[in-house]
């Protein structure tokens, strides 16, 4: 192998690890996002079962009026 040979293999390395280094920065973008809308819709979660397990959303029986198709 000649010198330009071997320039040329290490420019050509060089160019790869360059796309893999932005690859690897857009990937940990996407997964960063990804874990915040996670962390919110648990956070959202565990509001409405709260609500849920307190009666905020669930009608008293004896208070209630039936539905018009009773």
């Amino acid at each position: 192998m000649t010198a330009s040979d071997h320039g040329d293999r290490l420019d050509a390395l060089e160019m790869r690890i360059a796309y893999q280094d932005r690859t690897i920065e857009d990937l940990n973008a996407a997964l960063t996002g990804q874990w915040q809308v996670i962390d919110r819709l648990t956070r959202q979660l565990a509001l409405l079962e709260e609500q849920v397990r307190s009666g905020g959303y669930i009608a008293d029986p004896d208070t209630e009026k039936p539905p018009p198709h009773y």
